[in-house]
This record gives structure tokens, sequence and C-alpha cells, in this order.
């Protein structure tokens, strides 16, 4: 689409405003309302995939149901000639990247540029929607410029979506969770995540993993997180170095639960509690959202990670063997075992044998008793005391 077309007799298309991976956005023109508008389409070369024509559809409706100063608003959503097309609010085009990209930010200009990220996603997480793609890239400055709008909702996931599968990523690498990277399903605590990634680069004014391709930048979140603030920041205020920091917590578990619990902590003044002492449960989900088990995120393989399976099966083997050849000279009664690998009981015998205590973790051998000697049960180590 090129020069001054009207989209459904409505819309007057003007320049492009900025490209994304599924889209481009034009300045147009609301010729009904006489009003700027920005208007964004998806790539004619997309226009054939379902999926895409699925995942645009999706955004515009989960932007439409999200009113708030600090979202970018949604005002239509069709189809011209075949090609899918949003409606939203004309922003000058800065974003926060952009102001980013001039420096480190003051402290109480992070609080703000954190507060209004926050206060977007309160209202999306309420209305069981999950940006999944927080990046600076995303966040923009408002006509006023005295406030930013979350936007670009294009791979946004509400409870009644499934337009992933299970274990694909979507989203930007260095802003993701290392349960993300892992390929665990999204989560409010991911979107936590990706903030505090940017209070961090705000604070800092570098980037918090710059690796330069994507397998280093996962392996770094995973394994080699960039330092606390007190550390490469020790002038800066600690209750903001706390918040981002607890955001960026490796644990989903050491996270704020909402955003509204976030923004609390950050408008409060204090630190908040030490890591290892908060959110004993895993965050609430959004309704209709499997989430996987609460853990730390697996590292991978290392050497020492081998030598541990090897010792784990080794021993394993051995006690079955052990077992095996105990078994053939006397069976031992099944009991309960109190070692900390699980050894399968052999078959019990055709002759029942009386129920035994489970083990305590301190033995005592029983003193011999007065013939006529009879067959006692084993002590729980494989050793019984026969005939």
């Amino acid at each position: 689409m090129s020069g001054r077309e009207v989209l459904v007799g409505r819309y007057e298309l003007r320049g492009v405003l900025g490209h994304g991976g599924m889209a481009e956005v034009r300045d147009g023109w609301d010729t009904r309302l006489c009003r700027p508008v920005a208007v964004k389409l998806v790539h004619p070369t997309l226009v054939s995939q379902p999926d895409i024509r699925r995942r645009f559809a999706d955004e515009a409706r989960s932007a439409a149901v999200l009113e708030h100063p600090n979202i970018v608003a949604v005002h239509d959503f069709g189809d011209h000639d075949g090609t899918p097309f949003i409606v939203m609010e004309r922003l000058p085009g800065h974003t926060l990247g952009d102001v980013m990209a001039q420096g480190p930010m003051a402290p109480q200009q992070v609080r703000a540029m954190l507060d209004d990220v926050l206060s977007a996603l309160a209202v999306a997480h309420g209305a069981g929607v999950l940006h999944r793609d927080i990046k600076p890239g995303n966040i923009l400055v408002s006509a006023s410029g005295d406030r930013l709008k979350v936007g670009d909702f294009g791979i946004a996931k509400t409870g009644g979506a499934a337009a992933t599968a299970t274990g694909q990523i979507i989203g930007t690498m260095c802003y993701m969770s290392p349960e993300r990277v892992a390929g665990a399903p999204a989560s409010v605590a991911d979107d936590l995540y990706a903030v505090g990634v940017i209070g961090y680069e705000a604070v800092t004014g570098r980037r918090a993993f710059p690796q330069d391709n994507p397998l280093a930048v996962a392996r770094a979140i995973m394994d080699d997180p960039p330092p606390p603030l007190a550390v490469c920041c020790p002038g800066l205020d600690p209750a903001l170095a706390a918040v981002i920091d607890r955001a960026m917590a490796r644990d989903p578990a050491q996270r704020f639960g909402s955003a509204d619990q976030m923004r609390a902590a950050l408008a409060g003044g204090a630190a908040p509690r030490p890591a290892t002492r908060v959110l004993t449960q895993a965050p609430v989900p959004l309704t209709g959202y499997p989430v996987a088990p609460v853990r730390r995120p697996r590292r991978p393989n290392t050497a020492r990670g081998y030598l541990a399976a090897a010792a784990i099966v080794a021993a394993f083997l051995v006690s079955i063997l052990t077992v095996a050849v105990i078994g053939r000279s006397s069976p031992p009664t099944p009991e309960p075992i109190s070692t900390s690998t699980s050894v399968p009981a052999p078959p019990p015998t055709t002759t029942p044998s009386p129920p035994v205590p489970a083990a305590s973790s301190t033995v005592e051998q029983p003193a011999p008793q007065p013939a006529p000697p009879k067959k006692r049960p084993g002590n729980g180590h494989g050793r019984g005391h026969g005939d």
C-alpha cells in the first residue's frame, strides 16, 4: 500500500512510522472524526498465513478492552482488500528506548517510568491479558511527554487464546525470564521480570544482557545474571535498587506477586524483605492459565551434573544387585527402607511374614534370645538374622 490510500473509505494512509516482525505502522488520518491516528497493517507477505491473522486479531481484541491512560488506545479493527489493520491513537513516535539511549536515567525518572508501566500491566493482568513482550521499544511516550503508554499487544495472551504451541518461545530474548527461556508457560511473573530488566538498564545506562547472539543471551539469563545494583551502582537509592533486583530474581517465587504489589513497594520507599523470606508460594496465576510448578531454573548440564547423575545411577544399581544376591540365600521380608535412594523391595515369599515397624534412623541390635532359635525379620539394611 502506497500513496494516500484510504482504508474502508475512512482512514487515509500517510508515511511509515515504524516496522515490526509482523506488521508496519503508518501515519494516518481519520476522515470521519478529523483526527490523527496510527494504522497498523500486517505485512503483505504474511496476510495469507492464518496464524498471523489470528494473532493480529487477538492483539486488537486484547488491547481494545484495556482502557487506561498508560495503555495505547485501540479505536478500530478491520480488513481492507484482504489486509487486516488496527487503528490506534496517534502518538509522537518516541519510545522509552529512545529515552534510555541518551544515557542513565535519574532515579526519580526511573521510579516514574516503572510506575507508569506497572499501572498498565496491573490493568492488563486484571483483565486476564499477559503482554509477553515488555521492552523499551513497546513503551511509547505520550503526546504531552509526561506519561508512558504500553503498546504492541501483538503477542499478548488471554485466557481464551491459544495462538502458540506448548514450549514455543515468543518475545524478545533479552527481556525473557529464565523460566520462559526454558520453555515454561507464560505468567504474570514473566512480565514483571521484564519490567525489572528495563529498570536495571534505565539505571545503569547499559544492557543487562549485552551478549551478541540469542544462544549467548539465553545462557546468560539462565546462568550468568548481571550483578545486583548495590554492586554496580553503590550510590543508588537502596529501596529502588531492592525493588529492581527482586523483580529480576531468577526464582519466580521470589519476585513480586502482582504489578500492584511491585508498584506499592516502589512507592513505599522501604526496601522489600529479603528474597529468602518473601512469597512462600507461587504468584497467583491469571484465570485459565496453567502455571508450571515453581522451581529454580535448571542449569545446563555440566561436568559436575554428569558426575552426580552417574553417582546416583551407580548407587541405585549397586543397591539392586545387593538385594538380588541376598535374596537368593534368604529372601527378606519387605519393609520400609530409610535410605536416600529408594530401592524396590523383592517380591514376598509364599509364606507371609509378620508386619515389621518402619526402621528408625538408629537401629539397635536385639540381644540374643534363648533357644530354641527362631527366624526374625531383617533390620532394614538388608541383613536378616536367620536360624
